[in-house]
């Protein structure tokens, strides 16, 4: 229940305080086993039930894509959702019973403890098997909430840092002021409550300060957009006889918002390249060159047998291509032994080959764009592969696979995340939603309503410079943890034998 709660921290809700008492609950029953029985299975049990109860909630839509869009039976797409959750909640299993095995009886180190663990099996969760970092504690504090101003020195993980730790602390005090027992006896009763009070100020108050701090500066002329949003149904986006119904969307969409970048999501043209007749591409072509600009078009591109998740440019700076890098597994490829899985679900082009990492941006309208595709802004190193010298960030995204769920809104959080953590505007262009326009401080400027057809159109400065997150990437926060685990361990008893 505690684990399910804290889902509403996270957009679309945006509760941010949810999720400092959602894992701070969670620290009061690992801190309950950890002063009684020391079971480190169960810690790992009460680490993996709130992990699986947030999951559960949040990541529902996964049953969505599978049974509602893929086509696979109701009763395998639930016993799949179910046991993709359970794997996600062995990370947090991990830390529960590494947690009930160190803890130290002392506030200070098992607060940090308890972050330094959580936060470590965050990290695990996001690179094992190809890595699912969504949900990540971090995420649930973007604006308006003070941890934000953190996000450029440590990513998203050190703001998680700070998310668990505040989770702690909030435990820490209520627990003193409601027992005296906890804080011994003497006059330092007195004062017991008012430490960990003043270590939460500490944090808020800083990370406010720090979100006053402006890394990097504006680079160029403003810059006209157009993010272009089709509002093609899911179920119908694959369908032949729906296919000029596309073409002639995403054109209009074009010709009547002209703009100096213009950019249509990902696949928006449901066909691969080299399937699009010439004359279409042609005509958006000259679309773009009206404004001495260019076009952004998300579309897979076929290679004799190898298949590319594409976004290619049209317009005044000339051909140019980025190839999806980071592919999300069942989704576009086909994890080895997992044929038969593919077999009972129908998702067009699920086998897709990987872009090479080394890819430069993109030139497009006198800015070098940093162009991701969906799921690949979700892993805060590899968007800064592209940095310092990408001023503009781009996502194209087709999440209409998860139709009206708490999918879109997660994903523009994600979004507003990378902003902050590189110090630049990102551009996200959906099929469905959420199509909208980050600023460098991680507010959402501008956002199309989902589930409608339109243009979003404005103006925006590409930037340039280099945030510490920019510079170090999560090594400093791996450090961090690993460096706090042994301190903020409980000491060997003395007189203990081997």
């Amino acid at each position: 229940m505690l684990g399910a709660a804290g889902v509403a921290g996270f957009a679309p809700l945006g509760c941010f305080p949810l999720n400092w008492l959602s894992l701070g609950g969670l620290f009061a029953l690992l801190i309950a086993e950890a002063n009684g029985d020391r079971r480190p299975w169960h810690g790992a049990l009460i680490g993996a039930s709130h992990a699986f109860g947030l999951f559960l909630t949040g990541v529902s839509w996964i049953y969505v894509s599978l049974s509602v869009f893929g086509g696979m039976p109701a009763a395998v797409a639930g016993l799949a959702t179910l046991l993709f959750c359970a794997v996600l909640a062995l990370f947090a299993a991990l830390a529960g019973a590494l947690f009930v095995r160190l803890a130290a009886a002392d506030w200070l180190r098992r607060t940090l403890l308890f972050a330094a663990l959580w936060v470590l099996a965050e990290c695990l969760r996001a690179w094992a098997f190809t890595g699912f970092p969504w949900l990540a504690a971090g995420y649930s504090q973007t604006p308006p909430s003070p941890l934000a101003g953190y996000a450029p020195l440590l990513g998203v993980h050190g703001v998680s840092f700070f998310s668990v730790l505040l989770g702690g602390l909030i435990f820490e005090v209520g627990r003193r002021w409601l027992s005296t027992e906890a804080c011994g006896a003497g006059g330092w009763r007195r004062w017991c409550p008012v430490l960990p009070l003043l270590a939460i100020a500490a944090i808020l108050v800083t990370g406010d300060r720090l979100r006053e701090l402006r890394w990097t500066e504006a680079h160029g002329e403003p810059l006209s957009v157009a993010l272009l949003q089709g509002n093609v149904a899911q179920e119908m986006k694959w369908r032949p006889e729906r296919f000029a119904d596309s073409l002639r969307i995403y054109y209009r969409l074009a010709l009547e918002n002209p703009a100096q970048l213009t950019v249509l999501p990902e696949t928006a043209l449901p066909a691969f390249l080299d399937q699009i007749p010439a004359e279409y591409l042609d005509a958006l072509q000259q679309l773009a060159l009206r404004r001495e600009g260019d076009l952004l078009l998300g579309i897979p591109v076929a290679e004799g047998r190898r298949y590319f998740n594409a976004a290619i440019s049209l317009g005044a700076s000339g051909r140019q291509r980025y190839d999806k890098v980071h592919l999300v597994p069942f989704g576009e490829f086909v994890p080895p032994g997992f044929a038969w899985f593919m077999a009972m679900a129908n998702i067009p082009m699920s086998d897709f080959t990987a872009g090479s990492p080394a890819q430069p941006p993109l030139r497009l309208a006198g800015q070098r764009v940093g162009v991701n595709i969906c799921y690949e802004d979700a892993f805060g190193e590899e968007i800064i592969a592209a940095l310092p010298a990408a001023t503009l960030l781009v996502n194209v995204s087709n999440v209409a696979w998860f139709g009206d769920s708490l999918a879109p809104a997660q994903h523009l959080q994600i979004a507003q995340m990378r902003a902050l953590e590189t110090g630049r505007p990102m551009l996200r262009a959906t099929n469905t939603g959420m199509t909208a326009i980050v600023d460098v401080d991680g507010r959402v400027l501008s956002v199309l309503p989902p589930f409608t057809r339109g243009a979003l159109v404005s103006e925006v400065r590409g930037h340039s410079g280099s945030t510490p997150y920019i510079r170090w990437g999560n090594w400093p926060v791996i450090a961090l943890t690993l460096l706090l685990i042994p301190l903020a361990q409980r000491p060997p008893a003395v007189g203990r034998t081997a």
